[in-house]
């Protein structure tokens, strides 16, 4: 059983005001691939390194199955780790950079090269076993470092942002191969990446963190569905939501002069809040009852297209992104449109501290 338990972790570097990660209570279950996503600074390489063994635990425990790791030294935790930069040795093969780590362990010669061949082959390089690092390309590199994990069998895979040194296209044939892998391996999981695009698409659940604190915790489209704070709502989507300033009225809400509603969530509550609308709740309308703005820049992507809109809300201007549904022709740059919000789509957050309001 390779279930692994974060309990009230905190992690404080010596010169540190703040902790790098504080009380981070999180349970990854057995097989399960566990994202950990979030901006430069919000602790998830920390998070990783503490269940590593590679940085020191300030406070609380760590567990990998029944075993209490805290203080057990990396080598006997029975973990494996993916860099981002692949620390492959130039010299020797790709079959032997697979061996090494069993070579390490005092695996007899064949027993290792026969290891290496099988997971060479579950890799899809069994065609590239005799090639050295530098006749590679940037994916085929983080496969063979992969395979140097796997070969391992270790408890729990830890892979630390893997694909920020591929291309774009790369990365999205990468990340699939990752996910069927672990997938076909059920081996635990633990993932960091600062893409919510990759947290989105390969986690069964992502964790999302912000200044060392766990903010929310659930599968993918939970979190894109019902985030609990201003922040993930924020940071989960791409584009982004929006994020617009907002009053509660009886019931209703208020954007600037337009008035929606009844909103279910607002209940009986009134003053400012945020108003969340993602950009395909957003909708081009001519009748005079959406929110006003001018064009500054329209994205062409294909199927889709996204408008940029700068609008005057109260006394600051504000920047919309708004989906141009399929078969509709966006407007040209500098127009002034006007969007109306799906009422059904509005997250309400509290204007102070950020979180939902209305569960």
């Amino acid at each position: 059983m390779s279930q692994v338990t974060y309990e009230h972790v905190t992690c404080r570097y010596t010169s540190a005001e703040k902790a790098a990660v504080e009380d981070l209570t999180l349970e990854i279950g057995d097989g399960e691939l566990m994202v950990l996503v979030g901006p430069s600074g919000c602790g998830k390489t920390t998070s990783l390194r503490t269940l590593a063994g590679l940085e020191p635990v300030s406070a609380g425990t760590i567990r990998i199955g029944d075993a209490d790791v805290t203080e057990v030294p990396p080598k006997r935790r029975d973990i494996a780790m993916v860099f981002q930069n692949y620390a492959l040795y130039p010299h020797l093969s790709v079959l032997d950079n697979i061996a090494f780590p069993l070579r390490i362990a005092g695996v007899s010669r064949s027993e290792r090269r026969a290891r290496a061949a099988e997971t060479a082959e579950l890799l899809g390089l069994q065609e590239m076993v005799d090639r050295k690092p530098g006749h590679l390309s940037g994916g085929q590199r983080q496969r063979v470092a992969m395979g140097r994990a796997i070969v391992r069998e270790p408890a729990v895979f830890l892979m630390d942002e893997p694909l920020s040194n591929l291309d774009a296209q790369l990365r999205v044939s990468t990340r699939a191969q990752i996910s069927e892998l672990q997938d076909r391996l059920s081996i635990t999981t633990v993932y960091v990446t600062h893409d919510q695009v990759e947290a989105m698409t390969m986690g069964d659940r992502v964790a999302v963190l912000k200044d060392g604190r766990l903010q929310q915790v659930d599968q993918p489209k939970a979190l894109y569905e019902r985030p609990v704070n201003a922040f993930v709502a924020g940071f989960i989507g791409s584009p982004a939501m929006n994020m617009l300033p907002a009053r509660l009225d009886s019931g209703a809400v208020c954007i600037g002069e337009l008035r929606l509603g009844p909103v279910a969530e607002a209940g009986d509550r009134g003053g400012a809040v945020l108003a969340g609308v993602r950009p395909e709740a957003l909708t081009l309308t001519a009748d005079g009852n959406g929110i006003a703005g001018r064009v500054t820049l329209v994205e062409e992507l294909g199927s889709d297209s996204y408008l940029h809109v700068s609008s005057e809300l109260g006394e600051e201007a504000h920047t919309l992104v708004a989906r141009v549904h399929d078969g509709e022709s966006p407007p040209a740059r500098g127009e002034t449109v006007r969007l109306a919000p799906d009422v059904g789509a509005i997250h309400l957050f509290d204007a102070g501290d950020g979180r939902r309001i209305g569960g």
